[in-house]
């Protein structure tokens, strides 16, 4: 019980600036982790949506910006970015201005896609508005997310604090196997790509020898 107070008194004090931080990064682990919290009372699930709204907003419009300033001069030094370009790229001209909408829920391109919007001539208060509402659905939808886990997990269980740790390790635990999850798909659908570059690599080397 003394723990349980003391986690609270914690994340009353820093809860919402460690959530606010993570979401204007990225935080889809991080949101789902608070939505969860505020069922259990250490957090307020209004808190929650606002302080990730908030976070979530503010660092897409940082993306932007940087994007429409600094976005060339970014492709050339950082070279991760630079390699996802092309399919950003194909996102924007397939989908446009929604893009904007749906950036934050494309996994990997949280970032990369605001600063390929910034690029474009996309309208800066049309960016804004865009952004704004999905700032918001993503913020609710991660929210509740988190929070409906706990409401199931109080379903099933009779006393939710006798389990509160085990239920935050299978919360976790479940993120981590989702992302895995997704990271290998990912390179399952590169691996004929790097199989043609390790291909041109190898016909390069033998025609540098041949000469």
């Amino acid at each position: 019980m003394h723990l349980q107070q003391i986690l609270k008194e914690y994340l009353e004090l820093y809860g919402y600036w460690v959530l606010f931080i993570g979401t204007f990064l990225e935080g889809e682990a991080i949101l789902l982790m608070a939505g969860f919290l505020a069922f259990r009372g250490y957090l307020d699930i209004k808190g929650v949506v606002l302080t990730s709204w908030a976070g979530s907003f503010l660092g897409d419009q940082c993306y932007f910006y940087l994007g429409r300033f600094k976005g060339r001069a970014l492709f050339k030094r950082f070279h991760p970015i630079a390699r996802k370009f092309r399919e950003a790229l194909r996102l924007i001209e397939k989908y446009g201005k929604f893009v904007a909408f749906i950036s934050r829920y494309t996994y990997g391109f949280r970032i990369v896609l605001p600063i390929m919007l910034g690029i474009t001539n996309l309208d800066p208060r049309t960016f804004l508005r865009i952004n704004l509402l999905s700032a918001f659905s993503w913020s609710l939808i991660f929210s509740l997310g988190g929070y409906l886990f706990g409401k199931s997990a109080s379903l099933l269980l009779t006393d939710v604090s006798k389990y509160e740790h085990y239920i935050v390790l299978s919360l976790f635990g479940f993120i981590m196997i989702a992302w895995c999850v997704h990271m290998y798909q990912a390179w399952k659908l590169k691996k004929p790509v790097r199989e043609r570059l390790a291909r041109m690599k190898v016909f390069q080397t033998s025609q540098r020898t041949q000469s």
